[in-house]
């Protein structure tokens, strides 16, 4: 997987590339770890996520409860109709803001 970061202020845009899984989720979750501090906004664009797991729905999750903790605010963005339907089974959806084109 790959991750690109782009931060501008309190604002971090982060865009998922690949399989979201067990192997992969500890690399996305030290990177949050590393950059949640003081950011208020936090975009993640899954447009070329083409897998995630459970643990990768965990990372999505404690990121969540970062941002609501810091009063901060947690969008993603352009799912394809396969992580959709991930996020929809397993309840997701009302959990996360979702915003799709």
């Amino acid at each position: 997987m790959q991750i690109e970061k782009n931060k501008d202020g309190n604002n971090l845009d982060v865009k998922l590339i690949g399989r979201l899984d067990t192997t992969t989720s500890p690399e996305l979750e030290k990177e949050l770890g590393e950059s949640l501090a003081g950011v208020t906004r936090l975009v993640f664009d899954v447009s070329e996520l083409a897998y995630i797991s459970s643990a990768g729905l965990r990372v999505l999750l404690s990121a969540q409860k970062t941002m609501n903790s810091q009063s901060g605010s947690m969008v993603i963005r352009h799912a394809s109709d396969e992580i959709m339907e991930i996020f929809e089974v397993t309840g997701f959806t009302d959990i996360l803001t979702i915003e799709n084109d």
